[in-house]
């Protein structure tokens, strides 16, 4: 199985600037960003960085650290735009900036998958603050966006009012996602595309206890019951373990083969703007149809 190269491309509202050192530069609209980023293990373009705010991250690699601010960053957060999606970006407590810009060809290929479908239904499982769900619900997709988190949930919901998409058919729900779909393959339920983005760890609004290495290959094996020979698309992204693509792809090629079809897989990257350089970002594999 080869591997394939996801890019992410600058776009008027973000752009990785350059990287290098441990740390990559970024702009979110009129916004410079630093932040840590254990890829970038070769030297930046340049050394006279000037940013807004910079994450410090802690002692532990798996968390903690604090935002340094030099200027104004606006607290409760600044509206960007992705194509014909709207939302919020802000500073979070965890590094990151209330998206993930490198999802963008995802998001995209997403779209193309369900193209000339009239009003395909789609799942969006880890769905975090939205901007997947409303790629998809621009495009004409009911959809069923699943987050433990009441306040991602929440500010999804911000982001597709944002969007103009409020009365759109999308069904926001605070649960498990794990619970949740196996919930539905009993209720006999099936969907045209599922987007699978889990945390590494997590939990679920019970304290339900999600790791990633235990919990993935039986979710895989739920969501392949919720496809059939109609559907069009399951994509799987997977960030900051010690997992291979291969690996998952072989999982799910091995869940997916009796509904035939195609499974891909291999790297996210967002190419800096300095160089043309690609950052690497998180490994994915994806079944299509």
């Amino acid at each position: 199985m080869s591997l394939q190269t996801l890019i992410g491309e600058a776009w008027p509202d973000y752009g990785l600037l350059d990287c290098g050192n441990g740390r990559k530069l970024e702009r979110y609209g009129r916004f410079r960003f630093i932040r840590p980023e254990p890829q970038a293990m070769w030297a930046p373009a340049s050394d006279a960085w000037r940013a807004d705010a910079e994450f410090i991250p802690g002692a532990d690699e798996d968390g903690g650290g604090k935002w340094q601010f030099a200027t104004q960053v606006p607290y409760d957060g600044w509206p960007l735009a992705w194509d014909d999606v709207r939302f919020t970006a802000q500073t979070t407590p965890f590094r990151h900036l209330g998206f993930f810009p490198d999802m963008a060809p995802v998001w995209q290929w997403m779209r193309e998958q369900v193209a000339g479908m009239a009003a395909p239904e789609c799942l969006n499982l880890f769905g975090y603050t939205g901007v997947g769900t409303c790629a998809m619900a621009a495009r004409g997709a009911r959809m069923v966006h699943v987050d433990a988190s009441k306040k991602s949930v929440e500010a999804a919901r911000g982001n597709a009012a944002l969007s103009g998409l409020a009365d759109k058919p999308v069904r926001w729900l605070v649960d498990d996602c794990a619970k949740f779909v196996a919930r539905e393959v009993r209720r006999g339920r099936r969907y045209d595309g599922i987007l699978l983005d889990p945390p590494k760890y997590g939990r679920g609004p019970d304290g339900e206890v999600w790791k990633l290495e235990e919990g993935l290959p039986a979710l895989i094996s739920d969501c392949r019951h919720l496809l059939d020979a109609e559907s069009r698309f399951l994509f799987l992204t997977v960030y900051a373990v010690r997992m291979s693509a291969l690996a998952i792809g072989e999982v799910l090629r091995q869940t997916m083969a009796a509904l035939g079809g195609t499974v891909e897989m291999g790297e996210l990257a967002v190419r800096e703007e300095a160089r043309g350089l690609l950052l690497p970002t998180a490994i994915w594999a994806r079944w299509s149809r």
